[in-house]
């Protein structure tokens, strides 16, 4: 029982960890490093809307963490000899599982939005999907050199 508490417990913190890493992509959130700098800004009409998914984080933090959990889990089965190697074999498949939760826990649904600009040009801006555009939709697109968005 004690060693499926420790495993609940390492598994919340790993949890927590990852939120952390989440990054945005969304339409609505400025990095510190964008706010007071010059921005261009370009009007046209939606086309269309196809939603996609933006692939989760991929930092040493979830596999850290994982291996982190599952050396201390794997630790705990057996003793001496057995013990290492289960500590062992515990860090490098929590390490395996902490990169594929955190991957999972910061996926994202998105939008790619295809705009007709008012000079006849098209663009496409992928975001994440935390506003709703649909085909005819008149929007902005703002730009910094790196960064797009797309905006009512």
């Amino acid at each position: 029982m004690r060693v499926r508490a420790l495993r609940l417990v390492a598994l919340a913190v790993l949890v927590g960890f990852l939120g952390a890493c989440a990054s945005s992509n969304s339409g609505s959130v400025y990095s510190r490093d964008e706010a007071r700098k010059t921005q261009t800004v370009k009007t046209g009409v939606v086309e269309s809307v196809r939603s996609v998914k933006l692939e989760g984080t991929k930092s040493p933090v979830g596999t850290v963490a994982g291996g982190a959990v599952g050396g201390i889990a794997g630790s705990s089965v057996g003793g001496g000899k057995g013990s290492i190697i289960a500590a062992v074999i515990g860090a490098v498949a929590g390490g395996l599982a902490g990169s594929a939760i955190e991957e999972g826990v910061t996926r994202k649904n998105a939008y790619e939005i295809t705009v007709k600009l008012d000079g006849g040009n098209l663009v496409s801006i992928v975001q994440e999907a935390d506003e709703q555009f649909a085909p005819g939709d008149r929007v902005r697109i703002v730009e910094n050199g790196s960064t797009s968005r797309v905006s009512h």
